[in-house]
């Protein structure tokens, strides 16, 4: 009864504390979570679903955390680079097919220099009309970031990954939270649209970390959050755990969507891994936006954070295609 009275009141603006978002992730039953949910993302933003295509450029990175596949440990990865021009090539077909915003995404490669990185944004901007730009190249210093936004970036994707700093440390190969946190504060100032989001079900990650990362999003504003399960990738020290929660990540989208109405929520691609229904279910409970790979089918199969099955290669239009069918099967709008 307590968990139902903070949703319900979550739902007209209350802002809960760690303990009672606890409660309400302990749910047994979480229908009527996920049901307030859905009331509250139809009520803030409607019923359209936003389509962004993932572009991810490279998989050099020159961290070491210990769930990604990306590591730069791991030495079974063949690793690639896609030069700028064909980055802009690619995000021009993706408009072309009828993205209206492309997701640049890459490992932290610095071999993407702020001049690089600039001309790529300017040669979107240049070929793509008014397509959005979204960067997701990691941590950069703030001159960087100042110059990418000036260049024509419009939104940064930075999840924090893990409210709690010990854990963020342990996960993270050493690297401090505060840096990340540092990074978003940042972007806000700089004035990108920001994403964040984290990971449910990290080894040793208990529900108040949950709860926190949840309020952590709130108190950073987020105009995007990203939050999926994890999932186990073999190349990595992480490789031998269990995989998080489909369920635990669905609550967890639902209350962000209570915490942060007017957010732009993914249905995230690894919630779709672990769960085959969990696409479906998400849309039921608070998500708008799903992304699809626009990357060329030659990188995709080396741009593996965690397993995933990457299905039959289909050219952009029809996937495109189908994406919006899929969407109107569940009575939403494709934008």
């Amino acid at each position: 009864m307590e968990a139902k009275i903070t949703i319900d009141r979550m739902a007209r603006g209350y802002l809960p504390m760690t303990e009672e978002l606890e409660q309400v992730l302990a749910m047994k039953d979480d229908a009527y979570l996920l049901h307030t949910a859905d009331e509250v993302r139809q009520k803030a933003v409607g019923d359209t679903v936003h389509i962004r295509g993932i572009l991810e450029f490279s998989n050099h990175c020159r961290c070491g955390c210990f769930y990604c596949g990306l590591r730069a440990q791991n030495d079974k990865l063949p690793r690639y680079r896609m030069e700028p021009g064909e980055i802009i090539e690619t995000a021009k077909a993706a408009s072309e097919a009828g993205y209206r915003t492309v997701v640049l995404q890459s490992g932290e490669d610095m071999w993407y220099t702020k001049e690089k990185l600039c001309s790529v944004i300017e040669g979107i901007r240049r070929e793509c009309g008014g397509m959005a730009i979204t960067l997701s190249v990691g941590e950069r210093p703030f001159e960087e970031l100042r110059a990418f936004r000036e260049a024509g970036a419009d939104r940064y994707l930075i999840k924090h990954e893990c409210s709690d700093a010990r854990m963020y440390g342990r996960i993270c190969d050493g690297k401090a939270l505060v840096n990340r946190i540092g990074c978003q504060r940042n972007l806000k100032k700089l004035g990108y649209e920001l994403g964040g989001g984290f990971m449910v079900g990290l080894p040793g990650q208990r529900a108040r970390v949950v709860a926190n990362d949840l309020l952590m999003l709130r108190r950073l504003g987020c105009d995007m959050a990203g939050i999926g399960p994890f999932i186990p990738h073999p190349d990595t020290p992480f490789g031998g755990y269990q995989p998080g929660s489909a369920r635990l990540t669905l609550r967890a989208v639902a209350l962000a969507r209570l915490l942060l109405p007017k957010s732009n929520l993914p249905a995230t691609t690894s919630l779709g891994v672990l769960d085959k229904n969990g696409r479906d279910a998400v849309f039921s409970g608070g998500a708008n936006v799903i992304m699809r790979k626009v990357t060329p089918w030659a990188y995709r199969r080396q741009y593996e954070i965690y397993p995933t099955d990457f299905g039959e290669e289909t050219d952009l239009i029809t996937a495109r295609r189908e994406l919006e069918e899929y969407i109107r099967s569940i009575g939403k709008i494709p934008l």
